[in-house]
């Protein structure tokens, strides 16, 4: 079996759109999304809608936990607050019911996924460095923890009596033997000095890992931001890919 994992979309369905289409090409029997599908970007009812129809297993994210509320967001950046309170204004009563029945976390087959941590998800932890890493292997079991919410991808493995190691995404074929904890990247605002579009496949029956990148029309997707005036610094980045 062979699934695709999407993750920190914001709203890009500029992006999700390109990301889509080459995820039909791999002929993957199953699309998971890990959350935040909205926030940032100018096009979160079409996004939640593509994600509805697409995917299978759908997770919450940070951004949608404040779409409905459940969290404050005075502690974001002005930036982010901004496009916080603005999507909240886009979304339909269909788009929060749709929201409320995302899951927190799922598991399968000796795999785990989340939006940011393996463990207490709602207070959105981030996985960027080994030390957060060995937290976060104690307190899953399954071999693999997939996860996003830094919009970088990396894999981290465990290491018995040491930190773990810790390597940019690759495609690679995991040892069977030890655990992992793998972020996919972002489909819809990339942060490692990379402007297209990230996600990842997982091949079952090889064990292998596969990160692919997707070019898509940034500036089409700068000019539907810029339509809505959201703030300048979110519209530029998507160009630099940090």
């Amino acid at each position: 079996m062979k699934f695709a994992l999407i993750s920190d979309i914001h709203a890009n369905y500029e992006a999700l759109t390109k990301v889509l289409a080459d995820i039909e090409t791999q002929k993957v029997d199953t699309i998971h999304c890990l959350g935040d599908i909205i926030g940032y970007g100018a096009e979160p009812g079409l996004c939640l809608e593509a994600v509805s129809k697409y995917c299978d297993v759908k997770l919450m994210g940070n951004h949608e936990y404040a779409a409905l509320g459940l969290i404050y967001t005075e502690h974001y950046n002005a930036a982010a607050k901004e496009s916080s309170e603005w999507t909240k204004t886009q979304l339909s009563d269909n788009d929060l019911s749709l929201i409320a029945d995302f899951e927190m976390s799922h598991s399968f087959d000796n795999f785990l996924l989340v939006h940011a941590y393996p463990f207490e998800p709602e207070k959105w932890r981030y996985i960027i460095a080994p030390n957060a890493a060995i937290e976060g292997f104690m307190h899953f079991t399954e071999k693999i923890c997939f996860f996003g919410h830094s919009h970088l991808p990396q894999i981290f493995i465990e290491q018995e009596d040491a930190l773990p190691r810790c390597q940019v995404g690759h495609d690679f074929l995991p040892d069977r033997e030890n655990r992992y904890l793998i972020n996919i990247g972002s489909v819809g605002q990339p942060r490692d000095n990379d402007n297209r579009a990230c996600y990842l496949i997982f091949d079952t029956d090889e064990y292998e890992v596969f990160y692919r990148r997707v070019e898509y029309d940034i500036s089409a997707t700068q000019d539907k931001m810029a339509e809505h005036k959201m703030p300048e610094m979110l519209i530029s980045r998507l160009a630099i890919g940090r």
